[in-house]
């Protein structure tokens, strides 16, 4: 399913009954703002119908392959067409008539909104994955706009920001972005309960018992060294061992040399709205219904 790309547009050459775009946010060629719920049908403002075949709409490619059923609209301080590439051959591509401009877009997480529920509310994967996340790479492809950085991977201009620890004003920007595509995939519906094989085995080797770990890792951050704006993560050392660590702001382990397996997020945008103030039943919540053990041990390895 190909489509034909201006230079900030899109003209659809399909059936729009199969158009389906995450998270719509773009104006379209009405001048409106189109508004939508990711995975739902792209609706044309100005006739409140699911666009013809033809029409023209602002959206950005999440990635090469254009298939209409896996782009995602997300909104950019240059707002123009991306994908998120993520190598200097791929940012170079210019494939099926994409032309590549932004350097980083908003990933989804990879379950559903309300996928979460009843643990994690939908509107709060709206507010702090839809905007505070989006927000944080809109500033970031403003910031990168016109400079080398534009042809590195998050990771390279993360760690290129972090300057051995005297950080440059990119660092916080590309340092949120990789921090919560990290914790959303830390994440799953089927999360929770108690890790096995290699994984359990390491958490007992350095903190004695699962249940030790649990209780170290929860009060890391209530009330933990992240009194205000953090993270919390479970490490592996360069000896092997596995350890907590506590970062502020946009910090993380792994522009210090270490191995991050898992997070959660001390920002209180993360949880105020299921939990008010109540931080610790936050990090309680995480650790015992949602983390995703799969994916620790997968980054384990």
């Amino acid at each position: 399913l190909r489509s034909v790309f201006s230079f900030s547009k899109v003209r659809i050459q399909q059936d729009p009954k199969h158009v389906s775009i995450a998270q719509v946010s773009q104006r379209i060629g009405s001048g409106r703002r189109a508004r939508s719920h990711p995975s739902v049908a792209v609706f044309d403002a100005a006739s409140s119908q699911q666009p013809a075949k033809g029409s023209t709409l602002h959206v950005h490619v999440r990635r090469k392959t254009v298939d209409m059923a896996t782009m995602q609209a997300t909104r950019s301080v240059v707002g123009r067409p991306t994908w998120t590439g993520r190598n200097r051959s791929e940012r170079k591509a210019n494939r099926n008539g994409v032309h590549t401009c932004a350097a980083f877009a908003l990933e989804p997480p990879p379950y559903e909104l309300d996928a979460l529920e009843p643990h994690m509310s939908k509107g709060t994967l709206e507010f702090h994955w839809g905007k505070h996340h989006q927000t944080y790479v809109n500033n970031l492809n403003g910031q990168v706009e016109g400079k080398p950085e534009e042809q590195l991977s998050l990771e390279e201009v993360m760690k290129a920001a972090w300057n051995d620890g005297k950080p440059t004003p990119m660092f916080n920007n590309a340092g949120q972005v990789w921090n919560h595509d990290f914790f959303w995939q830390s994440m799953s519906p089927n999360g929770g309960g108690k890790p096995t094989g290699k994984l359990l085995e390491k958490i007992e080797e350095s903190f004695g018992s699962y249940e030790d770990f649990a209780a170290k890792f929860k009060a890391a951050g209530a009330p933990g060294a992240v009194f205000g704006s953090g993270w919390v993560w479970l490490v592996e050392t360069a000896d092997g061992k596995l350890a907590i660590r506590q970062t502020p702001n946009a910090v993380n382990p792994l522009v210090q040399g270490e191995k991050c397996l898992l997070t959660y997020d001390c920002w209180e945008h993360a949880y105020y709205l299921d939990f008010q103030n109540r931080r610790p039943d936050y990090i309680g919540t995480f650790v015992d219904k949602l983390v995703n053990w799969d994916k620790v041990a997968e980054r384990l390895g």
